[in-house]
């Protein structure tokens, strides 16, 4: 469904992406792993079309990304770091965000859980980080897409919240859907994720079933198994 092929990336001096190649499919929850600056948060926006690679080509759906902006409609997608207008209030930017959608069909369950209508008229400047992520979770969500990009989603929530994030992630793995999470809170992705991608220096390391990495590694919780890699590589 979401394919990179042969993906490098560069910056100045930094190679971001190194002849990177992943095949996310349907019904696939994946973790995607690796130390700082290995790559993550480039591969992820260069399958959102926010970074052109060099070299390489991502295509969703079988159709080249490229010059093409339409597959977007179908991805819901949370940065590691939402950032919004300042003066707008939460009810404004739900509310711009659904006049640039247009989508008839809305998912609101983590708004309500999340709380946020009683929030509503509170300008995005005045709010904690944790409140920021539940807005960019929940706008994530909203549009109910076929494709979840999450970028470190538990960062700043409360252990309820990231709870009630997880619990939503489960049911929407459950519908089919395709998720790609990055975090670097592990034990917090051992119930969600079936298959894991590994970067390092902007290189695949390896794309694996939880079952493969398992055996592999002779350990069953992703901490451990992820910890054993690392001391290998």
């Amino acid at each position: 469904m979401l394919i990179a092929s042969n993906v490098t990336k560069t910056f100045g001096k930094l190679k971001a992406l190194d002849n990177v190649s992943v095949t996310c499919n349907k019904g696939q929850t994946i973790a995607l792993i690796g130390p700082n600056g290995s790559g993550k948060t480039t591969l992820i926006k260069t399958m959102l079309g926010m970074v052109v690679p060099d070299s390489g080509f991502i295509t969703f759906d079988q159709h080249n990304i490229l010059h093409s902006w339409h597959y977007r409609e179908r991805i819901g997608y949370m940065p590691q770091i939402g950032r919004y207008p300042d003066n707008m209030t939460i009810a404004q930017v739900m509310d711009m965000m659904k006049d640039i959608r247009k989508s008839n069909v809305l998912d609101e369950d983590l708004v309500k859980e999340f709380k946020l209508p009683a929030l509503a008229q509170k300008k995005m400047r005045t709010l904690s980080g944790g409140t920021r992520q539940k807005v960019s979770a929940s706008l994530a969500f909203l549009f109910n897409p076929d494709v979840l990009i999450l970028d470190e989603p538990t960062a700043g929530l409360d252990p309820l919240s990231s709870e009630i994030l997880k619990q939503k992630i489960i049911a929407e793995k459950e519908k089919g859907k395709l998720i790609l999470i990055t975090s670097h809170i592990l034990s917090e992705l051992d119930d969600l994720v079936t298959e894991v991608i590994y970067m390092q220096d902007g290189k695949l390391q390896f794309h694996k079933s939880i079952e493969q990495l398992q055996q592999d590694t002779g350990q069953v919780k992703l901490t451990q198994a992820i910890a054993h890699v690392m001391k290998t590589h």
